[in-house]
């Protein structure tokens, strides 16, 4: 069985990248994804996943899983998944790719994940105060982590995206790079994951978070909702400026 995803004004390379980034997730022992069959501009064919209802048993597996996943590691931060060569896309929102590799989490951070989103923001009119802020405390170093490389993430892991099967969770519509653990870490608690808290334990379990993980899981959420300010309006603009001031 299969299912196709399909769209007639589909972004150029939007399944192609969505495709290649299910490629690059899949690696052994990490968490299964929904596996690519077919690729066109206009749209992509992957297997069909059953869902169940989450378990304990599956969250527990998941989180082992996906810190495999992660360990699987990336050239450097802000890179394509393997067979693609441009920027990726998040939701329908371009995601910049780093053309050369970037000395810092911080740096790639504050400028491919957060100031490309105020530019587009303020380009429709919505004022964010206290993110120039954060960006340069980011570009100074104060998050960065010497012994944290570049990790394989899914890079747009909300609830939506984690599919509960009969075979355990799989991966679906990433947006995939090279980036930070704590980033998929964060989106799971940003829109709420049934058994998150297990999840988070098995995951530390395998590999065990640096102190002070859970205080920058705001910080990682700061992209996703620049990305929801974008695509949806100013309904998220106050929720990230609240989030922005912690940081």
């Amino acid at each position: 069985m299969s299912f196709v995803k399909s769209r007639p004004d589909a972004p150029a390379g939007l399944f192609e990248v969505e495709a290649a980034g299910l490629r690059w997730l899949a690696v052994p022992g990490g968490v299964p994804v929904a596996q690519p069959l077919d690729v066109s501009p206009d749209q992509l064919t992957t297997t069909k996943l059953d869902t169940c209802p989450p378990t304990e048993a599956a969250a527990e597996e998941f989180g082992r899983r996906l810190a495999v996943t992660h360990d699987a590691g990336a050239r450097h931060f802000g890179v394509p998944p393997d067979g693609w060569d441009g920027d990726g896309y998040i939701g329908t929102l371009p995601l910049p790719r780093a053309v050369e590799p970037v000395e810092s989490w911080g740096e790639f951070y504050a400028n491919l994940r957060l100031r490309p989103y105020l530019r587009a923001a303020h380009d429709q009119g919505i004022r964010l105060d206290g993110f120039d802020r954060v960006c340069k405390r980011l570009e100074s170093g104060a998050y960065d982590d010497p012994s944290e490389g570049p990790s394989r993430i899914h890079g747009d892991l909300w609830s939506g995206n984690v599919l509960w099967t009969p075979n355990g969770v799989h991966l679906i519509d990433p947006a995939a790079h090279g980036g930070h653990r704590e980033t998929d870490l964060a989106m799971l608690a940003l829109f709420g994951l049934p058994r998150l808290e297990r999840v988070l334990r098995a995951y530390d379990e395998a590999h065990p978070l640096p102190d002070g993980w859970r205080d920058r899981i705001g910080l990682h959420q700061l992209h996703p909702l620049l990305v929801h300010v974008v695509l949806f309006g100013g309904s998220y603009a106050t929720q990230a400026v609240e989030l922005a001031r912690r940081y």
